[in-house]
């Protein structure tokens, strides 16, 4: 099968071929530098650059795959969640394209997609040299899996392929958003979180002593408002520690061991209690090298075994939209109707 994929659920313009459970190609045309001076998405803005972008990422991901669109089996594309005025974008072009054509269409949840990512392998580690991420679900077994990005923080146990059932998640602040958010508050320049990322390698983790929401909870769900509201108030009564770098530093780090610990916990708890040997991660968040690092040491620990989604396909991309989109079809998935409108607050369950 020969599947384009779209995706424009946030502020990234993606497109990708995949043919037979490889990624041919995968271009994603970012929008960050439009959207920093703003400290945030601007809704709009990123509606009008993907309407720019879409055609030329497109045709540059059907060129470098060396594929013509009239050989093309299927079309697919994000139809939620995420903003709906960007949403539409991608959605409704994917539609019109598979239309034209006369091939199936098919929406993905953005966040479904995400639990299948960490099974995405590139060629190097698979010993295979095309140019193509591999998707490798002959090896795939039950896991619980920890989706981690600047709007959700999941907790999904996945039972086989295409089963699966969300255990946590997400009751205010996602751990994307309190980096970003803590680190305004430090004046570092959006998006903080990989900024937040590198200056902490040079902090010291224990520096600062910050709450760690739900830690000790029964509950499989996420809370970091109270952990903004807690860094607010630090640096409201410790304004001289933004003068002076490696204080900065420290801060950086304290933060981000908070965040950590809250995700590393409660994802081992859960993997222990559901009963598998088997831990994924992925979204934006897992791109964080402190957090890729303690959960490679806590599953070594208690000997479950660890798949990481590769940095290029943590943040929002087209290929692991594609790669779930031909595994629906191939399970005989119903095709979604070129009615069928966008879902932007599509949730997992």
């Amino acid at each position: 099968m020969t599947l384009l994929a779209l995706e424009t659920s946030c502020d990234e313009t993606s497109a990708a071929v995949v043919r037979d459970g490889k990624i041919l190609s995968n271009i994603v045309s970012s929008q960050i530098e439009l959207h920093a001076e703003y400290g945030g998405v601007v809704p709009e803005l990123a509606a009008r650059e993907h309407l720019k972008n879409l055609t030329p990422v497109a045709q540059s991901a059907l060129r470098d795959a060396g594929i013509a669109a009239d050989e093309l089996e299927a079309v697919a594309a994000t139809q939620g969640p995420g903003l709906a005025i960007a949403l539409i974008v991608g959605f409704k072009a994917a539609q019109s394209l598979a239309f034209a054509l006369g091939k199936p269409f098919i929406g993905i949840n953005h966040h479904e997609a995400h639990l299948y990512s960490p099974w995405i392998s590139s060629p190097s580690s698979l010993g295979e040299k095309p140019a193509a991420l591999i998707a490798d679900f002959k090896n795939f077994q039950p896991n619980l899996s920890l989706i981690v990005s600047g709007g959700h923080t999941l907790l999904v146990l996945v039972e086989s392929e295409l089963k699966h059932r969300v255990l946590g998640g997400t009751i205010d602040d996602a751990a994307g958003e309190c980096f970003d958010k803590t680190g305004k508050l430090m004046g570092l320049a959006y998006p903080a979180g990989p900024v937040i990322d590198r200056l902490a390698a040079e902090g010291n983790p224990r520096a600062y002593v910050f709450p760690r929401p739900l830690l000790y909870d029964a509950n499989d769900d996420f809370s970091f408002s109270g952990l903004k509201t807690s860094v607010r108030y630090f640096i409201r009564d410790h304004p001289e520690l933004l003068d002076d770098p490696q204080k900065i530093r420290d801060l950086c780090a304290s933060v981000q061991a908070a965040i950590v610990e809250v995700l590393v916990v409660k994802t081992i708890r859960a993997a222990k209690r559901n009963g598998v040997r088997c831990v994924t991660t992925s979204g934006g968040v897992t791109c964080n090298r402190a957090l890729r690092n303690e959960l490679e040491r806590a599953c070594q620990k208690n000997g479950f075994t660890l798949r990481l989604a590769e940095k290029n396909l943590c943040t929002d991309n087209a290929g692991m939209i594609g790669i779930l989109a031909e595994r629906k079809l191939l399970a005989h998935a119903a095709p979604t109707p070129f009615d069928e409108e966008i879902k932007p607050g599509w949730a997992l369950e």
